[in-house]
């Protein structure tokens, strides 16, 4: 069974430019985690434009969508923001797919110290192989319903509505 993933940004990708002091996009860190991971499962890797998820519109979501709708796998582990990770899995599900759609991000950039983005990507691609059709978020070990999950931001994690 091949999993497509499906790369949007997010803090996932972010990197640390230390000349300027911000975080900015630059190539995905997806290949190395997925090597880090020791995967043997097989993967077809899409980047798309890497965006921080606040600064997406609908027609960004759209695209997301379409790389799901177009998608040949059954199921597809999609990395993104995640303070709208919820907006854009409801434009997934509307799409009533018979797919299994897992999103995940992180809270810390992949390559700074003590980020979850590692441990997030390889529960979200295990999960991503078990579940039943429908479009799901993977964070902080737990899985949830698209549409029963909510960021808590003074905490850093997701939880049940």
């Amino acid at each position: 069974m091949t999993i497509r993933v499906i790369a949007t940004g997010g803090t996932f990708d972010k990197h640390y430019d230390e000349i300027a002091g911000v975080l900015t996009f630059s190539a995905s860190n997806l290949p190395a985690a997925i090597e880090r991971a020791r995967i043997t499962a097989p993967i077809n890797l899409e980047q798309l434009p890497s965006l921080d998820s606040l600064d997406m519109v609908d027609a960004d979501r759209q695209r997301i969508r379409a790389s799901c709708e177009r998608a040949a796998e059954e199921r597809i582990l999609i990395t993104h923001g995640t303070d709208t990770m919820r907006e854009t899995a409801e434009v997934i599900a509307q799409a009533g797919l018979a797919k299994t759609i897992v999103l995940t991000g992180a809270m810390i950039p992949y390559e700074m110290a003590n980020s979850d983005a590692l441990f997030n990507f390889g529960f979200a691609f295990g999960v991503a192989q078990t579940l039943p059709h429908g479009v799901y978020i993977a964070m902080n070990g737990q899985v949830f319903a698209w549409d029963n999950v909510v960021k808590n931001r003074d905490a850093g994690v997701f939880h049940s509505c």
